[in-house]
């Protein structure tokens, strides 16, 4: 049980510095990568739910709370769980796939904006850093 709270706060915390990475990001150069994280349009059910911020934050923490507890759990079989390369690698390469989910939207980035995606996956980069190095050193 002590684990499941230890991966629960991971993934707030790496949650927090992914959207103000983003956010940062969105602040000093202007790009819109940061609206994607909070998107969820393209889900059928809830994108009609109200009210919108809100269910776009809830969206987003819960989003990152269920990967951090669903890798940690995944990478257990193979006894990386404990490592931080594995983290950054899977949340880097998945947040890059995961940024073509913009193109069901209308809301910006486009899903041609490359500078988007750099923006997008490294911040996943990071994401997966804090992750990994979180679940290294609470071991």
């Amino acid at each position: 049980m002590k684990q499941f709270r230890i991966l629960l706060l991971t993934g707030v915390i790496a949650g927090i510095v992914l959207a103000l990475y983003l956010k940062v990001i969105q602040l000093l150069t202007g790009n819109q990568a940061y609206i994607l994280l909070f998107n969820f349009d393209y889900v059928p059910v809830i994108q009609d739910w109200e009210p919108q911020l809100l269910i776009g934050y809830l969206f987003h923490f819960l989003t990152c709370i269920a990967s951090a507890v669903v890798l940690f759990y995944l990478l257990r079989f193979v006894h990386l769980e404990f490592r931080i390369w594995p983290y950054v690698l899977v949340y880097t390469v998945g947040g890059g796939i995961l940024f073509s989910l913009t193109g069901l939207s209308d809301q910006p980035p486009a899903i041609t904006d490359g500078a988007a995606w750099f923006y997008w996956t490294m911040a996943h980069a990071v994401f997966g850093l804090i992750v990994g190095s979180l679940i290294k050193h609470w071991k």
